[in-house]
């Protein structure tokens, strides 16, 4: 009889825990699921964090995006800061077809042509690319536009700003001030590329075509954060023979800067000339590396950014 009890318990047992088993994977295999298609459409913008980017290879579209969309098997990036959160009502432009199936992206680039990633869902509004090919992740943060701070990006990347352009002339000075230096320098160059951080100057008057200027010095530049202003930088220009020379930066539009020279008072106004518009690596630029929040360093790495605060984009 006791023995009759023991096989009772133990086939209760058993069949206890075979029910508890069971109901755990029927709860799990019917959780909510969505397609890689439906995940890369949930969000209008995916902000490419550069600074999380794990590997040493690189993908060239993804390394001078800004941000991605995926639109009906159509591709569009913001690769440029001139006219950011504007062109393509905010997306861009098209910069190829996609395609989708189980977790991979399939992505025909205009210029640089085929490649394929392994798609990961980090979090609700994360995922991870990884190319095979060249062994890199590359991490993404979904955004609506209607609460993509545009503003934020745009001058938390001024260093790239600079250099979307062949060169800025001097179009206003300010009669007060006292004079100085810089008074004679009439184009400014930002060259992207190389140490990321060189300048070049000439004193050439009305040089109506930006390849005839005749560039006078080059040197290294910086641009630096103004703490509790996101609008206000500082831009250092390192004029060996006579000192370094520095100046309050503000961005009057997408083609227009003010440099405030404090040490003189003088303001002085330069634009733009010779719009670049940036598709390949080949291409890319660099940037200071001192922030929290999305800081877009190309073919850098360090820390993972921040959420974006709201904001409106400057007018252009």
């Amino acid at each position: 009889m006791k023995r009759l009890k023991l096989l009772f318990g133990i086939i209760f047992s058993a069949t206890l825990l075979t029910s508890c088993y069971t109901e755990e994977l029927h709860i799990n295999d019917n959780g909510p699921t969505i397609s890689l298609n439906q995940l890369l459409h949930s969000y209008d913008l995916w902000y490419v964090d550069i600074n999380a980017t794990q590997g040493y290879g690189e993908t060239p579209f993804m390394q001078i995006a800004f941000t991605l969309t995926f639109n009906n098997g159509r591709l569009f990036a913001n690769n440029n800061l001139v006219g950011f959160g504007s062109q393509g009502n905010g997306f861009g432009v098209q910069i190829g077809n996609y395609d989708t199936y189980n977790m991979i992206l399939d992505v025909n680039h205009t210029i640089d042509g085929f490649n394929s990633f392994d798609v990961y869902q980090i979090d609700n509004n994360t995922i991870e690319l990884y190319n095979p090919f060249n062994d890199t992740s590359y991490f993404l943060n979904g955004y609506q536009r209607s609460t993509f701070d545009y503003d934020f990006v745009f001058y938390d990347n001024i260093h790239y700003f600079l250099q979307e352009y062949e060169a800025w002339e001097k179009v206003y000075t300010s009669n007060y001030g006292a004079i100085n230096e810089f008074d004679n320098e009439n184009y400014l160059q930002f060259l992207s590329g190389g140490n990321d951080s060189t300048f070049r100057s000439s004193q050439g008057v009305n040089v109506n075509n930006v390849n005839n200027i005749y560039w006078d010095y080059t040197g290294v530049y910086g641009v630096g954060y103004v703490s509790g202003n996101m609008y206000l930088k500082t831009l250092t220009l390192d004029y060996d023979f006579f000192d370094n020379e520095f100046f309050e930066l503000s961005v009057i539009n997408d083609g227009t800067i003010e440099l405030y020279h404090p040490s003189s008072g003088t303001v002085y106004e330069f634009e733009g000339r010779g719009y670049i518009a940036y598709y390949r690596t080949s291409d890319t630029k660099g940037k200071i590396t001192n922030k929290k929040e999305m800081p877009k360093k190309r073919k850098q790495k360090s820390h993972k950014v921040d959420n974006p605060r709201e904001n409106t984009r400057i007018g252009s």
